[in-house]
């Protein structure tokens, strides 16, 4: 397993769209464990192929210590409500930002072993996943984001 190299913005990468996988070979598992390193290195809950210099269809979401949902050729089946609430990325190092997305979101996915599987999330876990999947089109959070700073979590919120 390895540690990768996560693209930052500026990089022409992280504005393509990515190609679905069309068959699990052990490059993409070997890419699933390393994204997975990369992830927990980062501090991060969300991770895209694109992010570490890939274009395929691979996210991988953890919200919650130790429940990492990894997710190739993923698409949102479903969206509900509305939230509004703080979003950074580790591609936007140092930026914040306040961006709306829905409260629930329902993905379909296919797992490391080629199966489909529905995930539904809804706060955090819906923010990561439509954060994540947008990442796939070459869509940023600063994109919608309402606005952006680099200023302390806390003092961004209150400005809200």
């Amino acid at each position: 397993m390895a540690k990768l190299k996560i693209v930052t913005v500026g990089d022409d990468i992280l504005r393509k769209k990515s190609r679905p996988v069309t068959e699990i070979t052990p490059r993409i598992l070997q890419l699933l464990d390393d994204m997975k390193d990369t992830l927990h290195a980062a501090n991060g809950c969300g991770l895209a192929a694109v992010q570490v210099g890939v274009l395929r269809r691979i996210v991988l979401v953890e919200t919650e210590p130790g429940n990492l949902i990894e997710m190739i050729n993923p698409e949102i089946i479903a969206r509900e409500g509305e939230q509004q609430d703080i979003e950074g990325c580790l591609s936007v190092p140092g930026k914040y930002g306040v961006t709306t997305r829905p409260m629930t979101v329902t993905v379909k996915a296919m797992d490391r072993n080629g199966d489909w599987f529905v995930v539904t999330g809804s706060e955090l876990a819906a923010r990561a996943f439509c954060h994540e999947l947008d990442h796939l089109d070459g869509v940023l959070y600063i994109d919608h984001a309402k606005m952006l700073t680099d200023d302390q979590l806390e003092e961004l919120y209150e400005e809200e």
